[in-house]
């Protein structure tokens, strides 16, 4: 039983998903063509996510904005014998909506709902890292009530309170379909030795002996999961802050800077349900896996602080350029940590080893016409993984994401905003995680007792003078193995968003 729950705490563990596998970059159609820019920008409502102190320079009485993005994303693993598996994941629909209002001329409110952290990925039921992951939907969402103040002509502050929830649904193998086919071998192994027994001791005592010969097992599972879990839960609700400062410094030059506390994402009491891929595998496995059925689980998955500062430059009137810096803490995510109700021995405290990482963002916006701007952008996006303690739910790997957009203005206060964004990852050389096989101590000790079985029945073929047993060649399992591959991905961001102010 212990060795069980080790292996559905391993599932509970790939709710740590990669930093930039699960940080979502989709806080505005406008900015996702600019790379996802703006903390000294001047974005009106939408600035309450990207530095809430530039809501206060807007000269609007009421802004409002909303978009949706929709990313299609595909992640390719290469085993060492060079065999190929891609995943197949939905689409994933990340949103944000922004309202601001005037107060005074200096003094702005407002309030945001965005999706900071998701991910939608599936590796499919029956593939060789299944005991790693074989889906994962996360999604995290943000409320956050602003002020916005500019206490100089050209500087002002602003904060806003985070109030997070989110959701996750994952399912994995909890039982490896190789292990599962040696304990099957096992088994034969096992009936075979008993039936060559029992049919010397006949011949040796003069007895009539009629017992059919075992037969080879026909089922294989091959790459089936004889045994897979859902786990499900949803978070309490976390609360963090986001504050920033915007400066003016010429009419050419603003530079802004932000700050969005870290969040942890508890899970307090989420449900687990294991399914069986047919009656054997329930027969073997039930005993042991199915107390999951009647427990919860409790873990926490952190959503990072992460500083930005950056700078915009208007060069002419018409193009504005702008740079951000976007450090994103992963440094203090070093273990995960969860516990199983009523059965605290089985707690666990699993090693991360994150490091913190930087998103680099680059963007230009032209205005063509009075109604007509055009936009291109860069972000890059370094990895925070450790490649020694990886899973695939989420492939972790330092991404590059160009991006192209449009905003068109049928009439003077309404927008319409067009985005693409395309992110490439630069692949990984050898992920590798590891898992506990907890068939392992079973199979292992049945392995002994075939053993001991082989020499107990030569002893008695060579008093005899008959040729010994030479039985099945089978080696021990070890009770942790590990998941290799080379993981590569990519993805496309497309996005469309509408504001209106007056």
């Amino acid at each position: 039983m212990n060795k069980a729950l080790c292996t559905a705490v391993m599932a509970v563990a790939a709710l740590s998903a990669a930093a930039e596998g699960y940080q979502v970059n989709t806080f505005s159609a406008k900015q996702i063509g600019m790379g996802h820019v703006g903390v000294a920008m001047k974005l009106g409502a939408e600035s309450q996510i990207f530095n809430p102190a530039g809501v206060a320079f807007s000269d609007k009485t009421l802004e409002l904005s909303g978009a949706v993005a929709a990313i299609k994303s595909s992640a390719t693993a290469t085993l060492p014998d060079g065999s190929e598996f891609s995943t197949s994941s939905k689409i994933a629909t990340p949103m944000n909506v922004s309202a601001s209002f005037r107060i005074y001329d200096n003094l702005y409110a407002g309030v945001a709902f965005y999706t900071p952290y998701g991910s939608t990925i599936t590796w499919g039921r029956s593939w060789p890292g299944a005991v790693m992951n074989q889906s994962v939907d996360l999604k995290m969402f943000t409320v956050q009530p602003t002020v916005s103040w500019r206490i100089l002509p050209n500087l002002s502050v602003g904060a806003g309170l985070m109030i997070g929830w989110g959701t996750v649904n994952l399912d994995k193998a909890l039982v490896s379909a190789r292990s599962m086919d040696r304990v099957i071998d096992l088994q034969y192994q096992a009936a075979l030795l008993k039936y060559n027994v029992a049919r010397t001791q006949a011949a040796l005592t003069g007895q009539p002996f009629d017992l059919p010969e075992p037969q080879q097992p026909q089922t294989k599972y091959g790459l089936m999961p004889p045994a897979s879990v859902n786990l499900k839960g949803s978070s309490e609700l976390a609360l963090g802050v986001n504050v920033g400062a915007m400066w003016d410094i010429t009419r050419q030059w603003t530079v802004g800077a932000s700050f969005r506390s870290k969040m942890n994402l508890h899970v307090k009491a989420g449900d687990a349900r294991v399914d069986y891929a047919d009656e054997m595998a329930r027969a073997v496995l039930g005993e042991t896996l199915d107390n999951l059925n009647y427990t919860n689980f409790d873990a926490s998955m952190p959503a990072p602080w992460v500083f930005t500062f950056g700078a915009s430059y208007k060069p002419v009137e018409k193009l504005l350029l702008a740079f951000d810096a976007q450090l994103n803490g992963w440094g203090t995510y070093k273990y995960l940590d969860f516990k199983f109700d009523q059965l605290p021995e089985f707690d666990q405290h699993l090693k991360k080893d994150y490091h913190n990482a930087w998103t680099l963002h680059l963007g230009g916006q032209y205005s063509l016409t009075e109604r007509l701007d055009l936009r291109a952008g860069m972000m890059v996006d370094f990895t925070p993984c450790n490649k020694d303690y990886y899973n695939p739910e989420t492939p972790g790997m330092t991404r590059i994401e160009p991006a192209v957009g449009l905003s068109f203005r049928p009439i003077r206060n309404l927008s319409i905003d067009f985005s693409l964004m395309y992110a490439k990852g630069l692949g990984t050389e050898c992920g590798k995680g590891s898992f506990a096989d907890f068939l392992a101590p079973q199979y292992n000790a049945g392995l002994a007792e075939y053993n001991a079985g082989v020499a107990a029945y030569n002893a008695v073929l060579s008093a005899v003078g008959l040729p010994a047993y030479q039985g099945a060649s089978l080696s021990e399992l070890p009770a942790e193995q590990e998941f290799a591959a080379k993981y590569n991905v990519h993805a496309i961001l497309p996005a469309i968003g509408i504001s209106y102010s007056f």
